[in-house]
């Protein structure tokens, strides 16, 4: 676990995009080379899964990007399935049930419609919910309501990195990281 830190901060930097006014920067969190380091790759999924070895999970959701990265990283390290949820969705037919959710404001202020297919969030399941990083915890409250929505039972919430500014909505989400965003210390 301690090489998955150090690899994980090491590839991580803060990046800024030019200043509008002279005192306005905006800075971003730049992970992409986490995803060309193998051995981040091997790690990151039995590292996240460990977060929550004791809840036995059934299957492993996770939003589009990330999340489909990550997550069937999780779910094969568990032996169990991935189920895919996807942002502002389309349906290829209309004979798909979908479960939809709107997230509460994100990180840039937007909502989001989330959707899952309901025929891959079954009554009973035991989901756990894997992506990359949580700011304002947006996009797991609604796939929370997703997965209650299907009957089955949140089980916990794994990231990356912990950004979550709301210490209730952390434990709402049984929350637990890898990193907090404190580790990231803007160089």
């Amino acid at each position: 676990m301690d090489d998955l830190r150090s690899r994980l901060i090491t590839g991580f930097t803060w990046r800024s995009d030019p200043p509008v006014w002279p005192a306005t920067r905006t800075y971003y969190a730049d992970y992409s080379a986490w995803w060309r380091d193998s051995a981040v790759l091997a790690q990151i999924g039995p590292a996240l899964a460990g977060l929550f070895r004791d809840m036995q999970p059934t299957v492993v959701l996770g939003t589009e990007s990330h999340g489909f990265l990550l997550g069937p990283l999780v779910a094969l390290h568990l032996g169990v399935g991935f189920a895919a949820v996807r942002k502002e969705p389309e349906r290829g037919s209309h004979d798909e049930v979908w479960l939809v959710r709107r997230t509460p404001p994100d990180y840039r202020d937007r909502h989001l419609d989330l959707a899952v297919r309901r025929s891959v969030l079954r009554s009973g399941d035991r989901v756990l919910f894997v992506d990359e990083w949580a700011a304002t915890g947006g996009q797991a409250l609604a796939c929370r309501q997703l997965v209650e929505d299907a009957g089955a039972r949140w089980t916990g919430a794994a990231v990356v990195v912990d950004a979550l500014e709301s210490s209730a909505d952390r434990r709402a989400l049984g929350l637990r990281g890898l990193l907090h965003v404190r580790d990231l210390n803007r160089r």
